[in-house]
């Protein structure tokens, strides 16, 4: 099947699609991220960044333990040495994730809705699953920058099928940190894997096999959308965004999809892993 989506997503790795969500689903996500800031946890609070690498064991561990669950992971600066919270607890937050599609009504309608479907069936998915989806709120003025990096360094199949679903909830500006993208990166492969560390005996349970490639700033474009735009972001597509330097905050609501079928194998040294009884959760079959 030939779909000008499915043109689009190959020729610049990502596609917009305004208006993808009504204005009455955008408040009704927006609103349950505010609510999920009140559900955050009190004490043992984990900060989420892609910064710094040097993350304890048991930060590691409520991490690599949360694809099926809803966990909360604070800004790099809303958290004091004592695990105290220095700043207001609705702006603590640098995500939610990585189960909110299966545990969480309003994400769950959204994300197994038919538009989704009919896209992932005009991307010619044939089993298409969802693997982990995350409330990303990006908050004012500490709202942290997330490196240069393919999604598939973290979702890797073989071959690659990992489409990314972004959900504006707020208007993306260059202020507040819209994604940016390197047009037509996705073509020259994946660049470096971040994967269970096969040293079993090391400290650190998560690894990534190479360096971190150069990205010439000037090769990043920009997008900014208004709020209830969908971006479909290619796996190998290379994407950025910066530190939210404005007063406003940037939230979105984002999930993967994998294809199942044809022999793609989900690589077992992903860090998401669907526990035996969990496996991700199927959006269709296309019957032949």
């Amino acid at each position: 099947m030939h779909s000008k989506l499915l043109d689009e997503l190959n020729e610049n790795g990502y596609v917009v699609i305004e208006d993808f969500l009504t204005a009455e689903e955008v408040d009704s996500l927006y609103q349950e991220g505010r609510t999920l800031c009140l559900d955050a946890p009190q004490t043992n609070r984990k900060i989420f960044s892609t910064i710094k690498a040097e993350d304890a064991h048991s930060k590691e561990l409520y991490f690599m333990d949360s694809g099926d669950k809803v966990r909360y992971f604070f800004e790099k600066g809303a958290v004091g040495e004592e695990g105290q919270l220095l700043v207001d607890p609705m702006i603590a937050l640098n995500k939610v994730g990585h189960a909110l599609h299966v545990e969480h009504p309003t994400f769950n309608a959204i994300t197994f809705s038919n538009r989704v479907r009919e896209i992932c069936w005009q991307l010619n998915f044939n089993r298409p699953a969802v693997c982990q989806s995350m409330y990303i709120y990006k908050n004012p003025g500490i709202g942290g920058e997330v490196i240069p990096h393919q999604d598939s360094w973290y979702l890797h199949t073989e071959p690659n099928s990992a489409v990314g679903f972004w959900m504006a909830l707020e208007d993306c500006t260059l202020q507040n940190g819209c994604l940016q993208f390197i047009k037509g990166s996705h073509k020259s492969g994946v660049h470096r894997r971040y994967m269970r560390n096969p040293d079993t005996n090391a400290t650190e349970l998560m690894v990534y096999d190479r360096a971190a490639p150069i990205y010439p700033q000037s090769s990043f474009a920009p997008i900014q959308v208004s709020k209830g735009t969908c971006i479909l972001i290619h796996g190998n597509v290379v994407h950025k965004s910066e530190q939210n330097r404005s007063q406003k905050s940037r939230h979105a609501y984002t999930f993967h999809v994998i294809e199942t079928e044809n022999n793609v194998m989900y690589s077992e040294d992903n860090w998401l892993q669907a526990p035996q009884d969990k496996p991700f959760p199927v959006l269709f079959e296309r019957k032949a």
